[in-house]
């Protein structure tokens, strides 16, 4: 320590943010690595043997010369082994990283193998050096130029003399190897080569600063001693300063080129996360050596400096976890399209319109994509013919998925599947269900790993949207053909009774009547027939014919009243229709939400599901409103209202119930609830539903509601 605030401030902060960040880099490399093999121990390694050197460093900026001078033996010795193997770990991690291992022969392979080798051997020699030969004075013997006891070489310490030229060795070599690694044939690791170089580059220009600043003082130090002349301390603390603000810059470097492309974790793509954490390290880092760089220069008590250093890490823990808690919201909100409840279409006629806004939203607003294409494949195709597009008014044509698809994600080849660069692929539980085809990114950058696990999931789940609403088309459809043939055959019954059968009855009944009534056999044959023919009668008197389709399924009110005057006109005593000002409502006056309307305009999709629920709650009124007592009055009221986007169908009676109703027709007609329920599901699927409620008082109501359709 110089005595000097300001300059010991600087020196030890730059000293801690050095040791915090190096040391943080390192364990992220370990830890966060995809494979941990050789070349990625290495680059850890290194980075935590940077970090080790400036604890050390730190250590002895501490230490007091004039009461511990053990201390600052032990770790200025300490110091020399990280500082020696790290150049050497940079250059293979290097050559790691450009590929000098990944081919049997290259350029670069070539070029660096007798470097590579002499350049072991060399760092074996200085690891020899520091173990066996003492060739390092003690610190206090280096603060008074006495340096006997050392391996010189005409009166240069044999170390003074290695070391600087070890550096400048190690870190041009590097450099070498970066402006020409060797030729890979993964385009994900060329471009994740060719987007972190230039950091590498910058990393690898600063620790040759560093090196020739060593070299420079080393060469200042040996002058100063053949000429008995002393240096400053003030000086050296100046290089000192500028040897961590240049270590600083480097580790800043190589550390955006970590964890912006991922380059020696070993995984595809980079992490949005990640960055993140990077960033608020780099915070934390210069918070701490700041406060804590202070708090030592200006020699407080050790209780204060502690108090300090607990107060700031809780603070930035605190602002930490509120930003983590706000990039989830955000994170959440770009999602919220695809994880939240989508319900189901309410026309799905418009199901490719719901799932090209849900594309839509995945390449704007995650992404951040110019194009994209959601391609159908196995056993989903046959259900989803449409091939989505994005942006959906450039009329793209369908491409053809590339062959070798990949698990996850697959590169392709731009020359062929321009504009598209990427194929993800989409599963199921049992197969590929599909391939998202994604261009390049509209701010040029890289996909993150994030944004392609969340796009593989959304495209999943559009495909699944586009699967479920085909089938729910081919269910109604089903179900509308179902429901024709069983008209038509109830026409065919009602025909072949009226046209065949009754006036065969009859006819038999006149010949009989011809003979010889006196014989009992003969009287109970007419007896009988006579019955049959009153009991065929009376049903088709009370069995109006219904027609093969709603008059217009778009106009609700009209198709209803079509209905129920050629189905039910003879099953009630009195139908009020409550569509107009002049009726009043069941259960009171009408709301400010609730409005009674005239016409009512629906998709016919939608409005043939709605009267056939609205047919089947008519029916059951009829069937069981009456309870088993033929004689009882049974009203029925219908109303139609708009609430909230919604068009409300309300069908109440004065029965017996609900409860009363299942009663009395489980003896005779075995009403199960199973019409309602099939109904309710085809509501449903519609984005409708269906609710039945029976008051105390009696009767039955249910309410019918579908979204309003704007025609």
């Amino acid at each position: 320590m110089t005595g000097r605030f300001w300059l010991d401030w600087a020196i030890i902060a730059a000293s801690l943010f050095n040791t915090i960040l190096l040391l943080w880099l390192g364990l992220i490399v370990l830890l966060n690595a995809n494979r941990r093999d050789w070349g990625v121990w290495l680059m850890g390694g290194g980075l935590l043997g940077g970090a080790l050197f400036f604890i050390s460093h730190s250590a002895m900026l501490g230490q007091d010369l004039a009461m511990n001078l053990d201390g600052l033996n032990f770790w200025w010795r300490a110091g020399w082994f990280p500082v020696t193997v790290s150049p050497f770990a940079w250059y293979v991690a290097v050559l790691w990283f450009s590929g000098f291992w990944a081919a049997a022969q290259s350029s670069l392979k070539r070029r660096h193998r007798a470097w590579l080798w002499l350049m072991v051997l060399w760092l074996a020699g200085l690891i020899t050096l520091l173990l066996v030969a003492n060739p390092i004075p003690a610190y206090d013997q280096l603060v008074q130029f006495d340096w006997s006891g050392t391996l010189a070489v005409r009166n240069i310490r044999l170390l003074f003399l290695l070391f600087p030229l070890w550096m400048i060795a190690c870190i041009l070599l590097s450099i070498d190897v970066l402006r020409r690694p060797a030729e890979v044939e993964n385009a994900n690791t060329k471009t994740a080569r060719q987007r972190a170089l230039p950091w590498l580059l910058g990393a690898a220009g600063t620790l040759l600063a560093v090196a020739l600043v060593v070299a420079y003082f080393v060469g200042s130090v040996v002058a100063a001693a053949g000429t008995l002349n002393a240096i400053r301390m003030e000086t050296v603390a100046a290089y000192d300063l500028a040897l961590s603000l240049l270590i600083a810059l480097a580790a800043l470097s190589l550390g955006q080129s970590i964890v912006s492309y991922e380059i020696f974790t070993g995984r595809v793509l980079p992490r949005r996360s990640f960055i993140r954490q990077w960033r608020n390290a780099i915070l934390l880092a210069s918070g701490y050596a700041v406060v804590v760089g202070w708090s030592l220069s200006a020699h407080l008590r050790p209780i204060y400096s502690l108090l300090l250093a607990t107060l700031l890490l809780t603070l930035f823990y605190a602002l930490y976890g509120w930003r983590s808690f706000r990039e989830r919201e955000q994170f959440v909100a770009r999602l919220r399209p695809f994880v939240q409840s989508q319900g189901i279409s309410p026309n799905p006629l418009h199901a490719n319109a719901s799932a090209g806004s849900l594309l839509a939203a995945l390449c704007h607003d995650v992404l951040g994509t110019a194009h994209a294409q959601l391609i159908p494949l196995g056993s989903v195709a046959p259900l989803v013919s449409t091939t989505l597009s994005y942006p959906q008014d450039a009329g793209a044509p369908p491409m053809r998925p590339p062959r070798d698809l990949h698990v996850g994600m697959t590169p392709l080849d731009t020359a062929v599947f321009a504009p598209y660069g990427w194929a993800i692929s989409l599963w199921n539980e049992r197969e590929r269900i599909g391939v998202l085809l994604i261009g390049e990114k509209l701010d040029g950058g890289l996909y993150s790993e994030e944004e392609m696990d969340t796009a593989q999931a959304a495209g999943e789940r559009i495909v699944h949207l586009l699967a479920g609403e085909q089938m729910v088309l081919r269910l109604m459809e089903l179900q509308r053909k179902r429901t024709a043939e069983q008209r038509v055959m109830d026409l065919r019954t009602r025909r072949a009774l009226h046209d065949e059968i009754l006036p065969a009855l009859h006819l038999a009944i006149l010949q009989l009547n011809g003979v010889d009534r006196q014989q009992p056999a003969i009287q109970e044959s007419v007896s009988t027939l006579g019955e049959a023919h009153q009991q065929i009668a009376d049903l088709l008197a009370h069995t109006q014919p219904a027609p093969a389709r709603a008059p217009d399924t778009c106009e609700i009110g009209a198709a209803l009243r079509g209905l129920i005057q050629n189905e039910f006109a003879y099953s009630f005593e009195q139908i009020v229709y409550r569509d107009g000002m002049n009726e009043d409502r069941i259960n009171g006056e009408h709301t400010a939400q609730e409005r009674p309307v005239d016409r009512v305009y629906v998709d016919p999709v939608v409005g043939e599901v709605v009267l056939g629920a609205a047919r089947e709650a008519v029916r059951n009124a009829a069937a069981h409103g009456r309870g088993g007592k033929v004689d009882r009055p049974l009203c029925l009221r219908i109303g139609f209202c708009t609430k909230s986007g919604e068009f409300v169908l309300t069908i109440a009676d004065n029965g017996v119930g609900i409860d009363a109703g299942r009663v009395n027709a489980a003896s005779s007609l075995g009403g199960s609830g199973n019409g309602l329920a099939l109904h309710s599901t085809l509501l449903a699927m519609v984005g409708g539903y269906l609710t039945v409620e029976s008051p105390a008082e009696g009767g039955t109501l249910v309410r019918i509601a579908v979204p309003k359709s704007e025609y």
